[in-house]
């Protein structure tokens, strides 16, 4: 062996040092990765045909082993780490020859560029990628960040602290609508370093808290690597626990488990939301600690221009009225008058249910099964299963008569409360409208407020009194045409008094795209790839209108297509617009019409924002930068997977792989795991550690009994980390560029020092709370 070492354990040095030396070498490193792939796998193959590196592999055929076999012990948990006294071998590197391997390699990187990048399960969901950057682009030349930096500012301004504590802000909006971490870095430092060191505050401090608030776009959703860390983990924690109840005995993780193996984009972003919230806390609460201790260096801005507002008028109407709207709400919610009126009743009904547990398993499986769900649950489940074979053994259906179909759908109609919950959440939302309204503008006429709040009144009332749970669509809207138009009128002149105050002007638009965007992920609605391109075209509409407001020209086209974009889902979703069946009534007819002419609208809309954007030079760099960021992002994807490939066959990975599982702790493997992590984070990026490390370690990290929700959501917080690790952060890279002449690199270096150290706080509040993580998923549908 060559300076003691296996051959695999050179091998992996070699690649190693292959990889570091190609990001070093100062070409773009989605080639680099490619190119030293090559290279390693080049030197490798040479030194193992000159008979310089040998692989110490087990003697399958030894007594020690068929001894060890004998007791039960699966092939695949037996290694040298575990087991170091068995007789080995020495065997080459490629058994068959480096030939073999690279005509291996070229067919599997085919393969796997066919299905991960062109035309594999996952390619819908990386299609997200492209639109999420394009959203976050397209709001990043909006000039969206210096509105809401000046706003922040002004609310936060009078606090210690308080421009620190508006970066941080601004940095978890900019966060969830556009997850660009590079824009958000040098926007913030164009606009906000400056205004900082001129108020004096610390240079630490002001480097840190924007480097650390642009990398939030890491973890609040929609984040870019939670999409491409769980396309990844998906693929890997089924197959990983396929093969842990293989090792258990059981056919397959569905019978071992007792549910499936699956963990989507859409729950990974619902358990990333209090993690993001988290980490945004944690950077305002030491902003604000660090300028109660040094209040020199992070002093209180006043500004001079602020208008005082009465606080009894205040807390009246942004306080005590919204609380009042929202508690009646949730009031009529509990007392059940209001809630949902879903009256349908399936013709088909089960005969009979299936156990919690499949019980029909082998003995092997039984204990294994025993051990993971506890004995009290086997017994449940095999009772269970007893029942069902008393009642015949089956598990099937069979369809009602007419009178028990119709007996079901009256117990259920006399049981629904007499307000739809979906129109009370409609009135509540408009009513909170009209209260800020007046909070807004104190002095404003009260007669349209009021006339508004009428219509929610008459509206609700109408809804208990003269709408049942059978009522059609078409005879609802025609019931509430009156309380609505009544409604809408107030919030029309609402609207005007909520446009002058220049919080809401800001913050409102992008906000309404953010939870569009958001809520239909998270709840439940679409998956992320149809949000996501729900938001490119919102995104567009929002920098063409404050595009043509810049040019003082009129953006009611761009308005009326988003009304028409709202007026499309609520058609969509109240009617049925399937014209095959046999009898369709009129009112669908015209609901059809009616979302028909909103789409085609809507996308009028669209292009017209399109060309507005073009027109004004603001759409070509976006499509640029869209491409340059999406294609490096896919030619990594490539990269990393030719070098893992590399790692493979030389049995690089199945030794790292075994060296993890040799550990009889998974708390110590996926704690080894981390530390590596945020070592590599040091000097690699995100992208190369998704791609590169976590197909390696991901099998065993994810074939062990944690949820795979919070190991990712770990992962992805563990690698926001890179952004910020000198000396390759590149966040720190980012702010240095836009840095003024008086704030060197080791004020960078310093300031961000503890906002490092806040992670890793981070980082063991979600160790030791795990809640956090998972409360969201299991609470929200698709969870």
């Amino acid at each position: 062996m060559l300076f003691g070492l296996d051959g695999v354990e050179i091998g992996l040095i070699i690649v190693i040092l292959c990889l570091f030396g190609g990001i070093l070498s100062g070409f773009p490193v989605a080639f680099a990765i490619g190119g030293a792939a090559v290279i390693s796998f080049g030197i490798i193959a040479a030194l193992d045909s000159a008979g310089i590196l040998v692989a110490q592999a087990i003697d399958t055929g030894s007594a020690a082993y068929d001894a060890l076999l004998a007791q039960g012990i699966h092939p695949d948990a037996i290694s040298h780490f575990r087991y170091p006294d068995l007789p080995t071998v020495t065997t080459a590197l490629f058994p068959q020859g480096w030939e073999t391997a690279m005509d291996r390699n070229i067919s599997f990187i085919v393969n796997r560029m066919n299905e991960r990048v062109f035309a594999g399960q996952s390619i819908e969901t990386l299609l997200a990628v492209l639109m999420f950057v394009l959203m976050g682009i397209t709001l990043e030349r909006s000039k969206i960040a210096n509105d809401l930096l000046t706003t922040m500012a002004r609310v936060f301004g009078p606090m210690p602290g308080g421009l620190a504590v508006s970066v941080v802000v601004v940095g978890a909006f900019l966060a969830a609508s556009t997850g660009i971490v590079g824009a958000t870095v040098v926007t913030m430092g164009l606009l906000s370093l400056p205004t900082m060191l001129r108020n004096k505050y610390s240079p630490e401090l002001a480097t840190g808290v924007i480097a650390a608030s642009g990398t939030l776009g890491q973890i609040i959703p929609p984040s870019i690597i939670i999409v491409l860390l769980g396309t990844l983990a998906g693929d890997i924690y089924a197959t990983a626990q396929e093969t842990r109840a293989q090792l258990a005995g059981c056919p397959d993780a569905l019978t071992y488990l007792g549910q499936a193996a699956v963990v989507s984009v859409g729950t990974l972003f619902q358990a990333a939301i209090l993690p993001g919230v988290l980490l945004a806390l944690l950077y305002a609460a030491y902003a604000f600690g660090y300028a109660l201790l040094n209040p020199d260096k992070a002093p209180p801005v006043i500004d001079a221009g602020a208008r005082g507002r009465r606080k009894g008028s205040a807390l009246t109407w942004f306080l005590a009225a919204p609380a009042g709207v929202i508690g009646l709400a949730l009031l009529l919610e509990a007392t059940g008058i209001a809630g949902s009126q879903d009256v349908g009743v399936s013709r088909y009904t089960s005969t009979a249910e299936s156990a919690s547990l499949r019980t029909n398993v082998s003995d092997q499986c039984k204990a294994s099964m025993i051990e993971l769900h506890g004995q009290s649950k086997w017994d449940s489940a095999v009772a269970q299963q007893k029942e069902i074979q008393a009642g015949g053994g089956r598990i099937g259906t069979r369809e009602l008569s007419d009178e028990a179909l119709a007996e079901a759908r009256a117990a259920k109609v006399a049981a629904a409360p007499p307000i739809s919950g979906g129109i009370l959440l409609g009135f509540t939302l408009l009513g909170l409208a009209l209260v800020t309204a007046r909070g807004v503008v104190p002095s404003a006429r009260p007669a349209p407020l009021l006339v508004g709040g009428a219509g929610i009144v008459l509206g609700l009332l109408v809804d208990a009194l003269f709408i049942g749970p059978l009522a059609s669509p078409g005879t609802t809207l025609l019931l509430l045409a009156v309380p609505v138009a009544l409604t809408l009128y107030g919030c029309r002149y609402a609207v005007a008094c909520l446009s002058r105050s220049d919080l809401l002007r800001v913050v409102f638009p992008p906000l309404v795209l953010i939870v569009a965007v958001l809520g239909s992920i998270l709840g439940g609605i679409t998956n992320p790839t149809p949000a996501a391109a729900l938001g490119a075209g919102g995104a567009l509409m929002l920098a063409a209108y404050r595009k043509l407001h810049e040019e003082h020209r009129t953006g009611k086209l761009i308005l009326w297509a988003a009304y028409a974009i709202i007026i499309m889902l609520l058609v969509g979703t109240n009617f049925d617009l399937r014209l095959g069946r046999e009898s369709v009534p009129v009112e669908d007819w015209i609901a059809f019409l009616v979302a028909q002419g909103t789409y085609h609208f809507a996308m009028f809309g669209i292009l017209y924002a399109c060309w507005v954007l073009l027109r004004s030079g603001v759409l070509g760099p976006v499509v640029r930068e869209t491409a340059k960021v999406t294609s490096m992002v896919f030619t990594i994807l490539i990269g990393s997977q030719l070098l893992n490939l590399v790692v493979i066959s030389f049995g690089g990975e199945h030794y790292i792989q075994q060296f993890l599982r040799s550990f009889d702790n998974e708390m110590k493997v996926f704690l080894l795991v981390m530390l590596v992590l945020f070592i590599l984070g040091f000097v690699l990026d995100f992208l190369e550690i998704i791609y590169i490390v976590i197909p390696i370690v991901g099998p065993v990290i994810y074939g062990g009994t944690f949820d795979p929700k919070w190991v990712t959501i770990m992962i992805a917080v563990n690698l926001q980390t890179s952004f910020l690790t000198p000396p390759f952060g590149f966040a720190l890279f980012y702010l240095r560029g836009v840095a003024p002449k008086e704030v060197n690199t080791w004020h960078i270096y310093r300031g961000v020092a503890p906002f490092v150290v806040i992670q890793v706080i981070g980082l063991a509040i979600l160790w030791f709370m795990p809640g956090i993580v998972t409360i969201v998923p299991n609470l929200l549908p698709n969870g």
